[in-house]
């Protein structure tokens, strides 16, 4: 049975499951803009090196989507229907909630006023490439040591300096952080560890261990959610989540999917997913399969995920990837310098290849799944990061999990913590 299946969110997630469900359904993409945004190229984009957007008619060109420019303002679930800035209405058979997530800057005083974000690229490329002076990138993990290292290496004129509660690179190991540590120095950033922010302003930073002056502030130490699903009515956790089932369906309203990084996804074996790209475009397919699942009269499959390896990069010519567990628990050994960074371009080429492929031919898209007998049997158990299964294997495992591998699909080979640049 044909349904009209409106999607709200045209990043990762969205896009992958507007795409997929289109081979048998009609699909309503609504998004804010026009194009489709590669947040994992947002650090280059500041840096002056790449335009990171796609017309969204490109991508969806050729398939059943009608594609809506629009603000939401509101969405009503129990009369099926999504707002517009504008009064106008859409009424849905199934919705695809998929907004994402944004840079927090509410949580510290002035950074709301007095920062930029790795959504505003173009604006604070268009800065740095106007003057000169000191940088501070707020922030420690993957999206802002990506920032520091991109920004350090292309914009001469400006001293980088990293700001970071902890140490830079958590999430790899002992051997990663400390590449990621010398390759910092090696760019000339200056890294002010165990440092927490407490105020900005236009002269900089306030934090627990002095002031650190700045001209320019890049906000990347969190992300938040939209406030639409908890707005609704859905079922949300403290952070604004939608909590969904095994299925990817709201726990409230099962006729809402929720997917990618608005979804608190618990993953049997892995435990709760973090945010990333390599984590919503998996969502975005199994909510898509599970819909025309049950549009045919099928029992739907719960959703199952893995981790591989997590890749950083340090610029146009360095990088790490780090292998990991089922869980993602970092393996000791990493894979570092020019064929780390051959690594992440072929991963952020890869995504956007995948896209293209499921519009051509939905459903070819794939993502790593746990091994057999890897997996815990109780699906929604909270942070269930046990026995994990084997390991992710040694870098030849990393590296042939390539598109068209095995199945004749496309898989997706690495999954990441997220921020704009993580993958």
């Amino acid at each position: 049975m044909k349904r009209h299946v409106v999607v709200i969110g045209a990043g990762y997630a969205g896009l992958t499951a507007a795409l997929r469900v289109s081979n048998r359904h009609h699909v309503t993409l609504i998004d804010s803009k026009s194009r489709f945004t590669e947040r994992i190229r947002l650090h280059e984009v500041a840096a002056g090196h790449t335009n990171a957007s796609v017309p969204l008619g490109d991508l969806v060109a050729g398939r059943d989507i009608e594609t809506v420019t629009a603000h939401i303002t509101s969405i009503a679930p129990d009369y099926h229907a999504v707002h517009l800035h504008d009064g106008t209405v859409i009424t849905y058979d199934v919705l695809v909630y998929a907004l994402g997530s944004r840079t927090d800057t509410t949580k510290v005083p002035g950074a709301r006023d007095h920062t930029y974000t790795v959504e505003r690229a173009v604006e604070l490329s268009r800065r740095l490439a106007a003057g000169t002076g000191t940088v501070a990138v707020v922030g420690g993990g993957h999206t802002g040591v990506e920032l520091a290292a991109e920004l350090a290496e292309s914009a001469h004129s400006w001293r980088v300096r990293l700001v970071t509660a902890r140490e830079p690179g958590a999430g790899l190991s002992e051997r990663g952080r400390r590449h990621v540590a010398r390759s910092l120095d090696r760019l000339g950033v200056r890294v002010h560890p165990h440092t927490r922010v407490t105020g900005v302003d236009r002269h900089g930073l306030a934090t627990d261990c002095g002031a650190i002056p700045a001209d320019v502030t890049v906000w990347a130490a969190s992300f938040t959610v939209s406030p639409l699903a908890a707005e609704a009515g859905l079922a949300v956790d403290s952070r604004g989540r939608a909590l969904v089932d095994a299925a990817l369906r709201s726990t409230s309203h099962p006729d809402v999917f929720v997917v990618g990084d608005a979804a608190r996804v618990v993953a049997p074996g892995v435990g709760e997913l973090r945010m990333a790209c390599a984590t919503a475009m998996p969502t975005g397919a199994h909510a898509a399969g599970v819909i025309d699942a049950l549009a045919r009269g099928k029992e739907p499959k719960p959703f199952r995920f893995r981790y591989l390896a997590l890749s950083v990069s340090l610029g146009r010519g360095d990088g790490v990837v780090q292998p990991v567990r089922t869980d993602d628990a970092p393996h000791g050994w990493v894979l570092t310098g020019r064929l780390a960074a051959l690594v992440n371009e072929w991963i952020n080429r890869y995504t956007l290849m995948s896209l293209r492929w499921e519009q051509r031919r939905p459903g070819s898209y794939h993502w790593a799944k746990p091994l057999p007998g890897t997996e815990r049997e109780e699906a929604g158990s909270e942070h269930d990061l046990g026995s994990a299964g084997p390991a992710g294997g040694s870098a030849r495992a990393v590296l042939r999990a390539v598109p068209g591998g095995g199945s004749g699909g496309v898989h997706h080979p690495i999954a990441a913590p997220r921020g704009a640049g993580s993958r």
